[in-house]
């Protein structure tokens, strides 16, 4: 049987981004004999596998728009040349047979932006010819004849994309990130009173962890002005160039000392091991794997109905489901996270809800999502 040449196109491949690792997880799950695996893309970070091959389409760029558009062309021209079975894009890129809408839909995206910024930034965004470029390109790509089929790794983007482009139902794979749940696993007294210490967080206080750059996006503002009105720490993971700005907020609103900002973390284990839970009030963000990560480690969850993780939260059970911007509704969810010492059912809760997201599974059903689009149609 003559091997299945499936080429992955990512315009940017950095190993620790959340597309990045489904692709490597998809890659690593589909390496077998049948498969001939190939990566379309601008630049690669990282030490790709021997066996993959590595199609570099760096066209010159001159700005955003340039940048998508001449990287759209040439990983285009490349996939034509080149005739392979599957093209799999991780970019709105018209013309290949599957895309993952890892990004959600931009349209969504400045929707829901269009809540919290300024009306003159509203109307910039709304003439802005990137903006524009971006929603023609997704609109192109989703009304595409070649397009077969859509990877959505939440229902909530799936039903997005639904409505804005009339998408037929049939075209669609709702599959779900993968954990490790053995890397990721709760913490021991031991750990957590060691990552606590290390952070200066009282063994006995409740302590949430937030996960994410790009602060805005993904609420940081409400994030603190929730725990702020409550006596719980909150343990800050990620970088925004607007960082002294949230360390103001903090300071203002009289919570700095209970705040813990840590920056961009390798390894972020031990700090969701000094966590009772985690919080991301995210505007729009079609999956995070940080809300899978925090619960396979056994942290109720609070975000937000612009989040895909949402779906696997029931209000009370494993966390807590409110509006991005209801400050009284997060407020009342981060006072009833219970410190873990205190009470680990809504932990428990958590951990068992993500059990089941193994990259085994991942790897099943992509294989049988690759089979249905090999397949001739009648």
């Amino acid at each position: 049987m003559n091997k299945v040449r499936l080429a992955i196109v990512r315009q940017k491949y950095r190993p620790d981004g959340g597309a990045e690792r489904f692709i490597s997880r998809a890659l690593e799950a589909l390496e077998s004999d049948q498969l001939d695996l190939n990566i379309i893309t601008r630049s690669w970070q990282g030490t790709p596998n021997p066996d993959w091959h590595l199609h570099i389409c760096n066209p010159k760029k001159w700005g955003r728009i340039s940048r998508e558009r001449g990287f759209a062309r040439a990983a285009r021209a490349c996939w034509q040349q080149e005739k392979f079975d599957i093209v799999q894009s991780h970019e709105r890129i018209e013309g290949c047979d599957i895309f993952r809408a890892g990004d959600g839909v931009h349209r969504v995206w400045l929707e829901q932006r269009a809540r919290i910024i300024k009306p003159l930034q509203r109307l910039a965004t709304s003439l802005s010819p990137y903006h524009r470029y971006v929603m023609q390109a997704e609109e192109a790509m989703f009304r595409s004849a070649s397009l077969k089929k859509i990877i959505c790794n939440s229902e909530m983007v799936k039903q997005d994309i639904i409505r804005c482009f009339q998408v037929p139902e049939t075209k669609f794979a709702v599959i779900y990130n993968a954990i490790d749940s053995q890397r990721f696993q709760p913490a021991t007294e031991a750990s957590r009173h060691a990552a606590r210490q290390q952070l200066r967080i009282p063994d006995q206080a409740c302590a949430l962890i937030y996960v994410g750059s790009g602060f805005e996006r993904k609420g940081l503002r409400a994030a603190i002005t929730a725990v702020a009105r409550s006596d719980r720490y909150l343990i800050v993971v990620g970088q925004d160039k607007q960082l002294s700005r949230y360390q103001q907020l903090a300071n203002q609103l009289n919570c700095l000392n209970r705040i813990r900002f840590v920056g961009v973390q390798q390894d972020v284990i031990p700090f969701y091991h000094a966590a009772d839970g985690l919080i991301l009030p995210t505007l729009y963000d079609p999956f995070p794997n940080v809300i899978l990560e925090a619960m396979a480690c056994g942290l109720p969850v609070i975000t937000s109905f612009g989040c895909g993780g949402a779906e696997f939260i029931t209000n009370g059970q494993q966390g807590f489901v409110c509006d991005a911007l209801d400050i009284r509704a997060l407020q009342h969810a981060v006072n009833a996270i219970p410190a873990k010492v205190v009470d680990s059912a809504m932990s428990e809760a958590a951990r068992a809800r993500i059990l089941p997201y193994t990259p085994q599974r991942l790897a099943a059903e992509l294989h049988s999502l690759y089979q249905q689009v090999l397949q001739p149609h009648d």
